[in-house]
C-alpha cells in the first residue's frame, strides 16, 4: 500500500501524545505557517494545509481512535485486512483498491475516515454541492481582575478569526463574475492522485474544494472566500469564577459559511492577583497591618468589603500577629451558598526609631523585666 502522510509527524509529537499536547503543537505551527504571516511562500502555505489536516483527524477525539485503528491493523504500512481488491486475482499490489468496498465491519465507521483519507476508488464527474459548515470555534484566555472574578461582571475582549468574505459571500467571485463548474476537478472539489495502486483524494488545488471557480476572483480575500477579521466582544463573567474556570458562548465564534451556523468562544478564565485580597475557597481574606501599639492597647479599624462597603471592627487588645476576625457574608457567592471575608492582623515592626521613641522602648522593655 501506499505510504501516507504520517499525521503524528506533521504535527510532531508522539503517537501517545495527549489532546492538549496535540492542540499546543497545532496552535504552534499553525502560527508559524499561516499564510497571513507567510504571504509569498507558497511552500508556507502547502504546509499549513498539511498542519490543518493533520489537526482535523487528531485533534478530534473520534476520528483520532479511527486513525489509530487504521495504523494498527497496517492501513499505513502495506497491508490492510479484508481489503478486496478490484483487480483481477493474483495481481499482487499494482491492483487498484476500491476503499468503499472495504469490509470493516464492527470498526465503528473507519471506512468513511479512511474513504476521505484516500478517496472511494475512480473519480466521479460530479459530488454533492457543499452544505451549510459551522463556523469556527475559537478557544481563548481572559485575564481578569479579582474583584470582577469574585462578583461577576462585563470584560471586552478582541477576537481575531476567520470569516466569510463580505465582498463575495464565501464563493470567491469578484462582483459580476460568473460561476463555472471547476474543469480540473469537474466539479467534484477534489483530485484523484495516483499513488502505487491507489487513489489518493486530495482538495481541488484550483477551487479549492468548491467544485466552482468564478471567472474573476475576489479582490478582497483573493478567491478563498474567507477573511480574518477583529471582533470585539464584551464578556459576561460568572459570579465566582476562579483560575481555570470556562465558559462556553454558542454562536460567538466564526460564522458559518453557506449559512451555517456560527462556531462557540471558549473562554478560559486568569484571575490577577489582588493587592489586597487572597482567596481560599468562597472565602475572602484581607490582611490589616497594625503598629505594636494598636496590637498591644487594641483598636478600632475600617475594612472595605468586595462590594466597596466599610465594615468596622474592634481589635481587642494583646492581639498577636496572625490573627483571624470573620465578617460573616462578606466572601465570594456561589449559588446559594456564600463565603466570608476574613481579616488577618499582621503587626508591622518599625525598621527605625527616633532617640526619643528608642528610649520610651527601653523603658517598656525594662518595666517588663527585659533587658537590651
Amino acid at each position: 500500500m501506499a505510504q501516507s502522510k504520517d499525521f503524528y509527524a506533521v504535527l510532531g509529537v508522539s503517537s501517545g501524545a495527549s489532546q492538549e499536547e496535540i492542540k499546543k503543537a497545532y496552535r504552534k505551527l499553525a502560527k508559524k505557517y499561516h499564510p497571513d504571516a507567510n504571504a509569498s511562500d507558497k511552500k508556507a502555505a502547502e504546509r499549513f494545509k498539511e498542519i490543518s489536516e493533520a489537526n482535523n483527524v487528531l485533534g478530534d477525539a473520534k476520528k483520532r481512535r479511527q486513525y489509530d485503528e487504521m495504523r494498527r491493523l497496517g492501513a499505513f504500512s502495506g497491508g490492510f485486512p479484508g481489503a478486496r481488491r478490484s483487480g483481477p486475482p493474483g495481481s499482487g499490489g499494482n491492483s487498484n483498491v476500491n476503499y468503499q468496498e472495504f469490509d470493516l465491519g464492527g470498526l465503528g465507521g473507519l471506512g468513511d475516515l479512511f474513504s476521505s483519507m484516500f478517496g472511494g476508488g475512480a473519480p466521479k464527474q460530479s459530488t454533492r454541492p457543499r452544505g451549510p459548515e459551522k463556523g469556527q470555534s475559537i478557544e481563548t484566555n481572559l485575564e481578569i481582575p479579582f474583584r470582577v472574578a469574585a462578583r461577576g461582571g462585563k470584560v471586552p475582549i478582541d477576537l481575531e478569526m476567520s470569516e466569510e468574505c463580505g465582498i463575495c459571500h464565501g464563493n470567491g467571485a469578484a462582483p459580476g463574475a460568473q460561476i463555472r463548474v471547476c474543469s480540473e476537478c469537474n466539479g467534484r472539489g477534489v483530485m484523484s492522485f495516483g499513488q502505487g495502486g491507489f487513489a489518493v483524494n486530495r482538495p481541488c488545488p484550483v477551487c479549492l474544494g468548491r467544485g466552482q471557480v468564478p471567472t474573476d476572483r475576489c479582490k478582497t480575500c483573493s478567491g478563498t472566500g474567507e477573511v480574518r477579521a477583529r471582533r470585539k466582544v464584551n464578556i459576561n463573567v460568572p459570579v465566582g469564577v476562579d483560575t481555570g474556570s470556562k465558559i462556553r458562548l454558542k454562536g460567538q465564534g466564526g460564522k458559518g459559511t453557506a449559512n451555517g451556523p456560527a462556531g462557540d468562544l471558549v473562554i478560559t478564565f486568569s484571575v490577577k492577583p489582588d493587592r489586597f485580597y487572597t482567596r481560599d475557597g468562597l472565602d475572602v481574606i484581607a490582611t490589616v497591618p497594625l503598629n505594636i501599639a494598636q496590637a498591644t492597647l487594641g483598636t478600632k479599624i475600617n475594612v472595605n468589603t468586595l462590594d466597596n462597603k466599610k465594615v468596622a471592627l474592634r481589635i481587642p487588645g494583646g492581639t498577636p500577629s496572625g490573627k483571624r476576625f470573620r465578617v460573616r457574608g462578606q466572601g465570594i457567592e456561589k449559588g446559594a451558598l456564600r463565603g466570608d471575608l476574613i481579616i488577618e492582623v499582621s503587626i508591622a515592626v518599625p525598621e527605625k526609631l527616633s532617640e526619643e521613641q528608642e528610649r520610651m522602648m527601653k523603658e517598656f522593655a525594662d518595666a517588663g523585666g527585659l533587658k537590651y
